[in-house]
Parts: C-alpha cells; structure tokens; sequence
C-alpha cells in the first residue's frame, strides 16, 4: 500500500515512478530486492495497470477529444513517438532492469534527467502543440526510450525533450501526457498478458490487490497536480528534487558501502 501510494504522484510528475519504487525500499532497509524478481515483477505490473487505469478514467475527457480530432497526421506521429521505445524495450529490456534497475544507477539516473531537466528548462518557449510534426514526435520517442532505464522518468524524458524543441511548457506537458499515455496502457496492457500467461505468483496475489487498489487511489487523487505542473513557470523544482532525492540516497548507500 505504502508503494501503491507512492505510484500515483510520481507517475504525474517527472520524478519517475519507477526509481521511487526500487529507492523507497532500499532506503527504508527492506528486503524488496531480495525477493525473485518474477515476483516484484508482477507487483510493479499490478501498480501500473492501477495507476493506468486511473488515468484513462480520470482524463477521460481529454482522451475522448484527442480520438475524436484523430487523423491520419495523429496516427504517424504516434508510431514515430512509439516506435523506438518498443523497439528497444523488445530488445533490451531485460538487461537493462538487470543492468540499470539497482538502487545506485537510479539514484545516478535521477541526478543525470535533472541536470538534463534544468539545461532544456532554459530553451525559449516559440512553439505550440498545434505546430508538433513527426520529426518533433519521433524526437519525443527517441527521449522516451530513454526513460525504460528506471529513474530517468518518462514524463520527464518526454518533457525535456519537447522543451529543448522550444515548446511552449504548457503546450510540453500537454505533448508529453498525450504520447505517454498510450505507451503505459500499452506497457500494461502487455505486462498483464504476459503476468495472466504466467499466472499470479503463489502468496502475492492479496499484495497486489491492496497496491494496485492504493496506486489506483493515489493517482486518481494526484490528477491535480497535472494542472500544477502546467501552469508551473519552470521545470527546475522537479529538477531540484530529482537531484537531492538521487544525490542522497547515493550517499546513503555510499556510507552503507552498497
């Protein structure tokens, strides 16, 4: 529940959810990494289908006016901002949760996307969403590819990248939330096939209930802060947190010698 509650709010700010799900255990001592990583697997699987279903109910509005205005212009702009986060997912996705899904490269990775976050924060803001063509949607998905390493933060990939394209940073978070939302349904939807082939892990299955129910709960309560993101006249408080959650859990862990 704790984690369920933590899923919500960062999944709407670009903090990414994904690296205060793997740095909230760690720091707190407990055993969460220790566990088969099928299981936690299935979890964060269970935290995200919660999360995304909150979204698609609570944005509903939004995503009703984007189908009905969609258009052929739509659909190659999705495929471009789409396309290179599952064509790497497909081939690296398990090296990199091996590789960069441990708590010292997510501190790492929050600190490098803040550093990123706060230099593309200083673009000009000249353009607005009506004015995004494929190549600014391709661009978007290359930063989305991006943020499968854990703590690099999809949101903030994607807003990062539009802002150095010198969006405007309202019309950024509109562009962001409108290609991030089709790739968390779509993970989902592919992580739950894949977790329904399986099957739930024995002893799990009342966990990820009361996590996806909380993670549900906290992001349907967190859709305020999408308007607090856009009417925020710069990305550097993220940035800021970023760089002092992942600067001292690092020197947590360096002081545990982890």
């Amino acid at each position: 529940m704790v984690l369920g509650a933590i899923q919500g709010p960062t999944e709407l700010l670009p903090v990414s959810s994904s690296g205060h799900l793997i740095l909230v255990p760690a720091l707190l001592g407990w055993s969460y990494r220790e566990l088969d990583p099928e299981l936690r697997k299935s979890f964060e699987v269970a935290l995200h289908a919660g999360g995304a279903l909150a979204l698609l109910i609570g944005l509903r509005k939004e995503v009703r006016a984007y189908l009905r205005s969609f258009g052929p212009e739509n659909l190659v702009s999705l495929a471009l901002s789409f396309a290179p986060a599952a064509l790497v997912a497909s081939l690296f996705e398990r090296p990199i949760e091996r590789r960069l899904g441990e708590p010292v490269p997510v501190a790492a990775a929050l600190v490098a996307g803040s550093a990123a976050m706060a230099l593309a924060d200083s673009a000009p803001e000249e353009r607005s969403r009506e004015q995004a063509g494929p190549l600014d949607a391709l661009a978007i998905g290359f930063a989305q590819a991006f943020a499968l390493a854990p703590g690099v933060s999809r949101n903030g990939a994607t807003l990062t990248a539009a802002r150095v394209l010198r969006f405007r940073r309202a019309d950024a978070n509109v562009i962001s939330r409108q290609i991030a939302l089709p790739v968390i349904l779509g993970a989902a939807a592919l992580k739950g096939v894949r977790l329904a082939r399986r099957g739930v892990p024995e002893g799990i299955a009342r966990g990820m209930v009361a996590g996806a129910a909380t993670a549900f709960a906290s992001t349907l309560l967190s859709l305020r802060l999408i308007t607090m993101l856009e009417r925020s006249r710069s990305l550097r408080p993220y940035a800021a947190y970023r760089a002092a959650v992942g600067t001292g859990a690092l020197l947590v862990f360096a002081r545990r010698g982890t």
